[in-house]
């Protein structure tokens, strides 16, 4: 038996997982952390809520999510002083992620103090980027001065879906090829070959990219410009318009695809629009990898839209028959791991639920079983 608990510290909720072995014993969230009349008053009282209420009995290893781990961390890292400073190091790269999962980790830490704790970091599987990926064209001294790189998210979502993509194809890990779609709140796009993230949409931070929730994705960096000197925006305006009152909230005013589905279907304009935008650079990105990858088996959707959203799997892959991607309409609308695209072709759609909290405990259990 091995008996792991993974604790995923968000920036406003804590969710948590506890595993034997493969066998998920019990699992939960805590929300509205730290919001006025809400949960926990922060996330150490959150996650000593939740060791409070869990049979740790036996347990071999706490395994954590990371949000960042910069270019330090290219796997998953057994903790220790030096690992935390490393990781409070990383806190301007993500402010709103790393000071909860540092959090999370010191709680865990002092209550459990003979347990093997394990950092999981979303970027360490994007470590494997080539440096034409990685590197912006700007001033190089500038750039190494301040970390300015891509360093990509959703790395263990990706890692997840891509291994559960060869196994769905009965085929190694090694040898497919895969698009991987992380659509939810967040999305990102990546590139996968053989295992090994080669692109990704995510950059420096998670804004690039994907049209998201509320986050923006690629646009022209002139618009910072153009609101600071002609709107009198201030910096920390623009940061929040274009992470948190932009992509389908912006374009919309709500921030879920569903109810944007809805009043597409009843034939309102701006939910039509924020639809077609969505579902172009989702195109968009897809095209690009393919001739990145230059052979693709698989192109894979997951998570919240991913998962769910059928019209944004058709929409995203129309027009892409030329490359052998094509989707089911029968299959499309179906549930669970499966593949979406007719038989035969040339190229696999598959549908897969993600999975970061078990592909978290599988990474932990893994350090503490080689150290």
């Amino acid at each position: 038996m091995s008996k792991v608990l993974v604790l995923n510290c968000g920036s406003s909720s804590v969710k948590y997982r506890l595993y034997d072995d493969d066998r998920v014993l019990t699992k939960g969230t805590v929300e509205r952390v730290g919001e006025p009349d809400g949960g926990p008053p922060d996330h150490a009282a959150a996650v000593r809520q939740i060791l409070a209420g869990l049979d740790l009995s036996g347990l071999t290893v706490v395994g954590h999510r990371v949000v960042h781990g910069g270019r330090r961390f290219t796997a998953p890292a057994l903790v220790d002083d030096a690992v935390l400073a490393a990781i409070a190091d990383l806190v301007p790269l993500a402010p709103l992620h790393n000071p909860a999962n540092l959090a999370g980790i010191e709680m865990a830490r002092a209550a459990l103090p003979q347990v093997p704790q394990v950092a999981v970091f979303d970027t360490a599987f994007h470590h494997t980027l080539p440096e034409s990926a990685a590197t912006y064209a700007i001033d190089r001294d500038t750039a190494q001065r301040y970390g300015v790189r891509r360093y990509g998210f959703h790395g263990t979502s990706h890692s997840y879906v891509s291994r559960r993509t060869a196994e769905l194809l009965n085929r190694p890990y090694a040898e497919v090829n895969t698009i991987s779609l992380h659509l939810g709140n967040g999305a990102s796009a990546c590139a996968i070959a053989g295992g090994r993230s080669v692109a990704t949409s995510m950059g420096m931070s998670p804004l690039e990219g994907l049209v998201m929730g509320t986050r923006s994705g690629d646009l022209d960096p002139t618009i910072v410009f153009h609101l600071r000197r002609e709107g009198g925006l201030g910096v920390d305006e623009i940061d929040d318009l274009l992470n948190h009152r932009s992509g389908l909230l912006g374009l919309t005013g709500v921030n879920d695809m569903r109810e944007v589905l809805a009043r597409r279907a009843d034939g309102d304009e701006a939910a039509t629009l924020a639809f077609d935008v969505y579902c172009r650079r989702i195109t968009e990105y897809v095209g690009a990898y393919y001739a990145l990858l230059g052979r693709v088996d698989a192109v894979t959707f997951t998570a919240g839209v991913g998962e769910h959203a059928a019209p944004v799997r058709a929409a995203a892959l129309t027009g892409l028959t030329r490359l052998g991607i094509t989707v089911d309409a029968d299959r499309n609308t179906g549930s669970g791991d499966r593949l979406i695209s007719p038989d035969g072709a040339e190229v696999a759609v598959c549908v897969i639920g993600t999975d970061e909290e078990r592909e978290i405990a599988r990474a932990a259990r893994a350090v503490v079983n080689a150290t």
